[in-house]
Order: C-alpha cells, then sequence, then structure tokens
C-alpha cells in the first residue's frame, strides 16, 4: 500500500512539511509506504474548465506545462492521499486549490479515480482559517467518494516560522494519531 502526501506549501521545509513528516514517520513505522509530494514553488495553474479531461480520459489534465500531471498520477496510483496546506487568508494556498480543482475534475472525467481512497487534510495555521482550509481539502475527499481519516481534534498545527509547529505537542500528537488511523482503516479496506 502507498500513500503520497502532497505539501502545498510554498516553504518546501515549513510547518506544513513538518506536519506531513510526523505523520510520514507514523505510516511508515506502521508498514505503509509514504512519499510526501512538494507542489507549492512548482508551476501549477487552475483549472481552465476546457474539459479536454471528458474528452481524453487519459488520467491527465490537457494543460501540460507545469507539475499537476506529475504529481496527479501519484495520487491517483496510491491507496492513500494526504494534502496538506498552510493557511493563507482563512483557507489553502493558491497551489493547493489550482491542485484540487484540477485533480478533482480529472477524476471525475476518468471514472472517479479517486472514489474509495483514504484521504486526510492536514493544515498549518497562525491564528485563525484552519478549520476553513481543512474543510476545502475534505470538500475535494467528499465529492470523490472517498473515506476521510480524521484524528482527536482538528488536524491543525499551529506555528507562524518554520519550525513553531514543532512545538504544538497536542498537533503533533493529532498527526501522528492520523498516521496510525490512517493505516488501520487502509488495513481493513485492504484485507
Amino acid at each position: 500500500m502507498k500513500v503520497v502526501a502532497v505539501n502545498g506549501s510554498p516553504r518546501p521545509e515549513g510547518n506544513t512539511f513538518s506536519l506531513l513528516s510526523r505523520v510520514k514517520e507514523t505510516l511508515i513505522a506502521e508498514g505503509i509506504s509514504t512519499e510526501i509530494l512538494q507542489l507549492g514553488k512548482k508551476k501549477i495553474a487552475g483549472c481552465m474548465g476546457c474539459f479536454k479531461c471528458f474528452e481524453n480520459a487519459d488520467r491527465q489534465c490537457s494543460v501540460k506545462n507545469d507539475i499537476f500531471n506529475e504529481i496527479a498520477g501519484k495520487v491517483f496510483d496510491a491507496e492513500g492521499v494526504i494534502i496538506g496546506s498552510p493557511t493563507y487568508f482563512t483557507d489553502v494556498s493558491a497551489e493547493t486549490k489550482a491542485f484540487i480543482d484540477r485533480a478533482g475534475i480529472v477524476a471525475l472525467a476518468n471514472g472517479r479515480l479517486l472514489k474509495h481512497k483514504v484521504g486526510a487534510a492536514v493544515v498549518a495555521v497562525h491564528r485563525g482559517g484552519g478549520t476553513h482550509a481543512f474543510d476545502t481539502i475534505n470538500h475535494l475527499y467528499q465529492m470523490n467518494q472517498m473515506y476521510i481519516v480524521g484524528s482527536t481534534y482538528w488536524n491543525l498545527g499551529f506555528g507562524q516560522n518554520p519550525g513553531e509547529v514543532l512545538n504544538d505537542k497536542e498537533g503533533m500528537e493529532n498527526m501522528a494519531d492520523i498516521g496510525a488511523s490512517m493505516a488501520h482503516l487502509l488495513r481493513k479496506l485492504h484485507s
């Protein structure tokens, strides 16, 4: 089994990466292969609404000059998906939103490529707006008939400057719990 975590932060080793790394640690300890893919700082455009993905039905977006198809292909092939984002103006980063919009429509256009996969949202937040960003990611999962993994509290970690989230004891414990819960669900679904 494979889990792919998409880091939608433009800070490759910022707080979102720290949170995803904690989930990854737990998944690996549970015997689940896990890879973190960096989305932020890579070129990615939003969905153009051309609907060529329905015509082509090739598991790809018709826009080929950015990172989307490379990352989406790995997401579509995995059994588990984690999307992580910092909170920007009470929502996900622009890169994360572009990925969500395009992954959602390409998945639908190709026979629901995300259906029955296990998904988790991970959000880094300084103060407020984290639950809205959390909801944005989960809307992708819900619209694609995915199984959503939660934790003992919201899947959020608090911190502003890179590394500060590591001081959020409860947030880091929640990340470990997300990994354990995701591993448990994946084993149940694939046994």
